[in-house]
């Protein structure tokens, strides 16, 4: 009888033990999930179209193995967490098509990043790399892929080959140019390369016919480029806090650039912060068809 009450008084303390070490510690999801004897699948979401898995502000230094178990998952979400390390297993998940890193603590890509044949949309934007590997340049499905705020200063001349990347964010970096191969991107609409080292816009700029939106604020750039004239598709251009001080008499060829901006969000052409040489100061504050009637006259006279 005394061995009974034992051993039930020592099952009570597990039970009150395992319940106080759950109180004390938030079991993360897949936790909960494994300690239950739970399929790791229970956890993925099935929507329309994508077969999505999301572990997003766990505060997860690495990955769980169970995940490379996962081939179905098309989204993966793994952003704003503490990963110093992609594992090379990431190649397992042959079906991603949307990966999000941001906000971990990456220093680096595993080469198996090639394996992800069909990979879409990649935000490894808020880590800590240096460098891209060359072998991203195999994912050449990549329409959308953000780098900005980590530590590049180059990219692989390989890039290139990411014939149908159509959004690029390359601000807040260590960028001194815009690296040559970007400019072989034809379908990008997107470019941002803001926030970094840039003291000039090469002439190149006007290979990039698709553009919409070029964003190149907060650089040490000198001047405006008349190359950027020849990007007629362009709706949105900012070169606020630049150290521009002449602008092209052709801006009027920039017909589709409603305006001048002032919100950062609006469409239109944003020129701030810049020691603009006289009267052009003034004409700014008129607005944008003051400003081109008067950079048209002073080319003809």
């Amino acid at each position: 009888m005394g061995a009974r009450q034992s051993s039930a008084c020592s099952k009570d303390k597990s039970l009150r033990g395992m319940a106080l070490l759950r109180k004390r510690q938030k079991f993360s999801p897949w936790d909960d999930a494994l300690l239950s004897g739970k399929d790791p699948r229970s956890l993925l979401k099935r929507g329309m179209c994508h077969i999505s898995f999301s572990l997003v502000t766990k505060g997860m230094t690495d990955i769980p193995d169970f995940l490379w178990g996962l081939p179905e998952v098309q989204k993966l979400n793994l952003s704003h967490n503490q990963l110093r390390v992609l594992p090379p297993e990431v190649g397992r998940l042959t079906r991603l098509v949307v990966l999000n890193l941001c906000g971990n603590c990456l220093k680096s890509l595993p080469q198996e990043i090639s394996l992800l044949k069909g990979l879409k949309v990649l935000f490894i934007n808020m880590n800590c790399l240096t460098e891209v590997p060359a072998e991203l340049s195999a994912c050449r499905n990549l329409e959308v892929l953000s780098l900005s705020h980590n530590r590049l200063s180059q990219l692989p001349a390989s890039f290139a080959d990411l014939s149908r990347l159509r959004k690029l964010n390359l601000s807040n970096n260590c960028f001194a140019h815009i690296p040559i191969c970007v400019f072989a991107l034809k379908e990008l609409d997107f470019l941002h390369v803001g926030s970094n080292r840039l003291e000039n816009i090469a002439e190149s700029i006007q290979c990039l016919s698709s553009l919409q939106i070029f964003i190149a604020e907060n650089n040490n750039i000198h001047s405006f480029p008349r190359s950027l004239c020849l990007l007629t598709s362009l709706e949105l251009l900012n070169l606020n806090n630049n150290d521009i001080q002449t602008l092209p008499d052709e801006l009027y060829l920039l017909c589709r650039l409603a305006k001048i901006a002032w919100n950062p969000m609006d469409k239109g052409l944003h020129i701030s912060y810049n020691p603009l040489s006289k009267p052009l100061p003034e004409l700014v504050e008129g607005g944008l068809e003051m400003l081109v009637s008067y950079l048209k006259d002073k080319k003809h006279n």
